[in-house]
């Protein structure tokens, strides 16, 4: 049992404990010892709901890019079975590719298995889908919405009917569209769970263009930004966690990345992985004067029982000092980043476009980039970046960083910058108005006072800026989307509430002090700090809401322009 997915006010176990379920029934059905041949991206996403161990077979693993399929033995014989798992759904293309290799009546099992969310932590669930961003906003492709609107049918089966839903974006429109279809058609009873959920906020990625863009600045923000997590996984460089002997003069360092899980069930990282990375180190220094302290108390156990209370206390100890020194070497790492001169300088521009600075011009920071041959994925970022705070550039201005990119980095680049500018991420601004900083205004998503140690407002987490995403659900649990009508309007696609009706006796009658959960879901992706943000908000004392996060994909500015990039033959 994954315990820190329990730990929160929506016990998501159940939810992988129904998928281990379903996947175990599947491996049932495939008689005798059993070998999996997997396709590799499958891997890191099955990790995080059934561990190998508990498939139950003679492990034999395999990579393919093809299809994913098991081999079961005959115990009596060496001959073997063939069976085919699709993953998330059965497809047609594949089963006539199957056929016309003359391979697919030799699968005795051909299903598909729904993983539609995975949980990743006790508040966050997502799809892991790479390309749902540019399926549905580059190529018209609903796929997407479809699993995520039968992930969130499986969540209603698991958790009760959600009786309010909001949303904002055409994709959201559609989704919910789905959802009550799917409610209709199906003709089993009714929904008799009370329900967990009291609200669902169905956000289009398209809607906050501006905040993937942006660097983030909390703990694990930086480390997806700079290393990239990888399924609640990080591979770091080995150098900063080799063990220091004396006399060894750095000779055999480890030359293989270092590993590391990253999620709430490490007491330390729950407490870090949230803050202002300015504010993680003097938690660091705190933690390490008590734990210095909690191993200074062997000294002071002169009794049977207290040498006994110390020992059962110490793998704890050991295990918050391996912690401790595991993400102190990380925030060294980061720190070697952060404090760079081009980060310095690459921030301040973004802060500046952020608080309507100079975004109608070329930027000479951009231009020595483009320069200097800086990483396209930089470039583009902050050119994106750019044309979201001033609604579009001017023509001339677009032009100019087109053409200057083009000329550096290849003509091949042409279609990515069309992809771009499909996506709304990089376009000419149309009728010559900028309306971003009235959307600025209202939603207060620039605040020059930010207080990085203890802060009041979310906007912590880029240092200034709060998410414009966030702050939709923030404005929509208090004092209602009613207050922002005129930024709705200028926000692109639509905004609505529908009602789900609940069985008689189903009705929540709150308890006084207790808070809502709302289940916010971003189509198209999220980033780390719109998730800290969104936790933050949870631990108000008088925010009357706690939480839950699911998504498409967990991204960041780079994989989200990498996934929109083509990649030339």
């Amino acid at each position: 049992m994954a315990a820190h997915l329990s730990y929160g006010r929506v016990n998501l176990n159940v939810l992988r404990e129904a998928v281990r379920r379903e996947l175990r029934e599947f491996l049932d059905k495939c008689a005798g010892s059993k070998a999996i041949v997997w396709d590799e991206y499958l891997t890191g996403p099955f990790g995080l709901i059934a561990q190998y161990s508990l498939l139950k077979v003679n492990e034999l693993f395999g990579f393919s890019n093809k299809c994913c399929f098991l081999c079961s033995e005959d115990r009596r014989g060496p001959t073997r079975d063939f069976h085919i798992l699709f993953v998330p759904r059965r497809s047609l293309l594949c089963e006539q590719r199957l056929k016309d290799l003359g391979v697919l009546g030799s699968f005795i099992h051909r299903e598909e298995y729904s993983l539609d969310l995975i949980p990743f932590d006790g508040d966050l669930l997502s799809m892991e889908s790479e390309c749902a961003f540019k399926e549905c906003y580059l190529e018209g492709d609903q796929t997407s919405l479809y699993h995520a609107a039968k992930g969130l049918m499986t969540l209603q089966a698991l958790y009760g009917t959600i009786p309010q839903i909001f949303g904002k974006g055409e994709c959201a429109r559609q989704v919910a569209n789905m959802m009550i279809r799917m409610k209709r058609e199906f003709t089993g009873s009714q929904n008799s769970i009370f329900p967990v959920f009291d609200n669902l906020l169905l956000l289009d990625r398209n809607v906050d263009l501006l905040t993937p863009l942006a660097t983030q600045l909390t703990y694990e923000g930086l480390i997806d930004e700079i290393y990239g997590i990888q399924n609640s996984y990080v591979k770091l460089p080995p150098e900063k966690f080799a063990p220091k002997k004396q006399g060894d003069g750095g000779k055999d360092l480890p030359t293989e990345a270092k590993k590391l899980q990253l999620n709430s069930a490490e007491e330390l990282y729950a407490e870090i992985r949230d803050k202002n990375f300015n504010a993680v180190g003097s938690v660091l220094s705190k933690k390490a004067k008590i734990i210095s302290a909690a191993f200074e108390e062997r000294h002071n156990a002169k009794t049977v029982g207290e040498i006994k209370q110390f020992v059962s206390q110490l793998p704890h100890m050991q295990a918050a000092r391996g912690s401790l020194a595991n993400h102190t070497s990380i925030a060294e790492l980061i720190k070697d980043v952060t404090t760079s001169e081009d980060f310095f300088d690459k921030l301040t521009v973004e802060q500046e476009f952020m608080s309507g600075i100079d975004t109608d011009k070329v930027n000479n920071y951009i231009e020595d980039c483009i320069a200097q041959k800086h990483s396209l994925i930089k470039v583009l970022r902050l050119v994106c970046l750019q044309s979201v705070c001033n609604s579009g550039l001017k023509q001339k201005v677009l032009d100019y960083y087109k053409r200057e990119i083009l000329q550096t980095y290849g003509y091949e680049h042409i279609l990515t910058l069309h992809n771009l500018e499909k996506a709304g991420l990089l376009k000419p601004q149309t009728g010559g108005r900028n309306n971003y900083p009235t959307i600025r205004k209202t939603l207060r998503l620039w605040m020059d006072d930010v207080n990085e140690q203890n802060p009041t407002d979310i906007s912590y987490v880029y240092s200034g800026y709060a998410p414009l995403s966030v702050r939709l659900a923030q404005l929509l649990s208090r004092p209602g989307w009613r207050s922002i009508e005129e930024v709705l309007r200028i926000l692109p696609g639509p905004h609505f509430e529908e009602r789900q009706p609940l069985p008689t006796g189903l009705q929540k009658k709150r308890q006084p002090g207790e808070n809502r959960v709302t289940l916010v879901f971003f189509l198209g992706g999220v980033t780390f700090a719109e998730i800290a943000a969104l936790r933050f908000l949870s631990q108000l004392e008088d925010g009357g809401t706690e939480y839950v996060i699911a998504t498409t994909k967990l991204m960041n500015g780079t994989s989200w322009i990498e996934a929109l990039m083509e990649k030339p033959f």
